[in-house]
């Protein structure tokens, strides 16, 4: 696992989240920010697969052009050494996968909610020219705040593009293909509007719609056999939802929706009960009605003539059972009348509340309007969501509700400003204690000075000026001051206590080979040199003295410029593990190529291997004589 790697002097993998057919995704920390991103991948085994090469070049490249609230967003891309990735929006929350797996089948509000998201991403993904070509549930990210976000366009196209296929297996998943993917025919917007429908079959019934011992012949129903009837499997789905997934997984892409607004449009209507007619007719004639039973005419008989029955007067217990039969009657299809228009009443004026969670304000209002609802907005600050989208709502997404009650919905103003307050003269804690509870980063600098140890001195940005949230404040601070002490030609245990005494620190030491036997385990050279004021518990290198090894070779190190400072290490392997051969620091903007001396006990090639920062920067031979 690459977990600690650190991508373009930024990026550090945390944690190993997952996998993919051709890639890694770690959860990375942004160095400069602290926010949690994901980083993507690709498998080192397909660095010299052409194919594999450009559907993640393409998923770049697709990524690029998009910048919508249901899409998991590109933040950027690289390469580090052999490793191609992307850094991609970090989601917090599992697959819609997963939640089917754990819940079952969804209500069809929530599953029209999730389904008007996936639509709204693929509009817009649409609307830039790119078909994902690769819609399912493992694909659709649910944050845990409730934001639906589509991932993964590592196989979409530009428009009229055709299926890719490596070997004999279609590029997608078969489960979710559309007919024409599974033709390999060409592919267009409608494509993912079937592999959609088949998302929400899943999602109202729990299962995908067709199955099979093989992907051949999964792909065969889709393009030949209508799905089992959803409400075999979900009886009280509305049927005018049942309609609009019909028409969405229509084998002819010529009788589908023809866009995904048209569709999205069509649920919100199908789950006020408004029936597309056009859905209908595509819904009927999927579902092809049993033949009729055919029963021969019973042969003819001979008619006889029916008795005369003699009329008899009805006695007067009769009439009055009649009578009381009659107004019964009456009575309980009065009771029937008046109880189906009051439940066709409330039937008609109860509604759900929609799930806005994620859209802006406008569409947010739009979906209250349709739902018959009326609104009230209340807006509040949030550090990383950007102005004008909603952050909330009450009641929640899928709660009954009467048509004209409120739904009240918080709308982000995003990030909240500040203004900076004076730290100067205060002490470390207490500056530290109240920008924190501002929202502040606060970032410490240490520097010598005759103030009493612990004082702020200095701040920027300056007091005054108004700032963000999270924004980093970077404090000057007291920390004393000493000389440091000469300490050469001590033993390093007797140069760590006379540097004690003048209040410092002795840092990782540096050896260097000597031939005189008199001067090993003893202090060469110091850094910073005797007699520089420094700040107190400052730390000070040593570079000690070790005998000579007998073999003796030497590397060639190139180090890149970097924006903050570094430390570089270079170990030789030898049969007892790493030895240390240099270690030295580096300032920021600093770059650096040099021949470093290397020396073992040991004769003949050697891995050399070279860290920056303690993280493995690259690997070199040395030959040793």
């Amino acid at each position: 696992m690459m977990k600690g790697m650190v991508f373009a002097e930024r990026y550090q993998l945390e944690e190993f989240i997952g996998q993919g057919g051709m890639s890694l995704v770690y959860r990375a920390v942004d160095i400069r920010t602290g926010h949690s991103v994901a980083v993507k991948i690709l498998k080192s085994e397909y660095n010299g697969d052409k194919e594999f090469l450009e559907r993640f070049q393409r998923e770049a490249q697709a990524a690029s052009l998009m910048s919508h609230h249901n899409i998991v967003n590109l933040l950027d891309v690289g390469m580090e050494g052999e490793f191609r990735y992307l850094v991609l929006e970090y989601v917090s929350g599992n697959t819609l996968k997963d939640i089917i797996r754990q819940r079952g089948r969804l209500n069809a509000a929530t599953a029209i909610q999730i389904t008007v998201r996936i639509l709204s991403a693929l509009q817009h993904a649409h609307d830039n020219g790119i078909i994902h070509r690769d819609i399912k549930p493992q694909n659709v990210l649910v944050h845990s705040d409730g934001h639906v976000k589509v991932a993964d366009f590592g196989i979409a196209r530009m428009t009229n593009a055709f299926t890719i296929s490596k070997g004999d297996t279609v590029v997608g998943s078969v489960h979710y293909s559309s007919p024409e993917q599974a033709t390999g025919s060409v592919v267009e917007a409608t494509s993912d509007l079937y592999s959609t429908g088949v998302v929400l079959y899943e999602m109202l019934t729990g299962r995908v719609p067709f199955v099979g011992d093989t992907p051949v012949a999964v792909a065969m129903q889709h393009i030949n056999e209508a799905p089992p009837p959803v409400t075999d499997l979900a009886p009280e789905t509305p049927p005018a939802v049942i309609a609009v997934l019909m028409k969405a997984m229509a084998k002819s892409p010529a009788d589908r929706y023809q866009s995904a607004r048209e569709m999205a449009d069509a649920l919100l209507k199908a789950k006020d009960g408004i029936v597309d007619p056009s859905a209908a007719n595509i819904a009927a004639q999927a579902y092809v009605a049993p033949k009729p039973i055919l029963v021969p005419n019973p042969p003819k008989q001979k008619r006889q003539q029916a008795p005369v029955k003699t009329k008899k007067r009805m006695s007067r217990k009769q009439r009055q059972t009649m009578i009381t039969t009659v107004v019964t009657t009456a009575l309980i299809l009065a009771f029937l009348v008046l109880g189906a228009i009051n439940v066709y009443r409330n039937v008609l004026n109860s509604t759900d509340s929609p799930d806005v969670l994620g859209l802006t304000q406008d569409e947010a209002i739009a979906y209250a309007k349709r739902n018959g609802l009326n609104w009230k907005v209340k807006e509040e600050s949030h550090s990383t969501i950007a102005a004008g989208i909603v952050l909330e709502q009450i009641p929640e997404p899928g709660t009954e509700m009467q048509k004209g009650d409120s739904l009240l919905i918080t709308v982000s103003t995003g990030p909240q400003s500040n203004v900076m307050p004076s730290m100067v003269g205060f002490t470390y804690e207490e500056a530290t204690e109240t920008l924190t509870e501002l929202g502040f980063t606060v970032v410490i600098i240490r520097t010598t000075s005759s103030e009493a140890p612990g004082k702020v001195l200095a701040q920027n940005p300056e007091a005054g000026g108004s700032y963000a949230v999270g924004q980093s404040v970077e404090l000057t601070i007291s920390g004393g001051s000493t000389v440091v002490p000469d300490v050469s030609g001590k033993t390093p245990e007797e140069a760590a206590a006379l540097l004690e005494q003048y209040s410092l620190t002795m840092a990782t030491p540096h050896y260097r080979e000597v031939l005189d036997a008199s001067q090993v385990g003893k202090v060469m050279a110091q850094d910073p040199i005797a007699g520089t004021l420094v700040v107190a518990d400052a730390p000070v290198t040593l570079t000690i003295a070790k005998a000579a090894k007998p073999y003796k070779g030497e590397v060639f190190v190139e180090m890149p410029a970097s924006d903050r400072e570094r430390e570089l290490l270079v170990v030789l392997v030898e049969a007892s593990g790493e030895v240390e051969q240099y270690r030295s620091k580096y300032n920021a903007g600093q770059s650096s190529s040099m021949i470093i001396p290397v020396s073992s006990d040991y004769s003949g090639v050697l891995m050399c291997r070279i860290y920056l920062d303690g993280i493995l920067y690259t690997e070199i031979e040395a030959t040793l004589q």
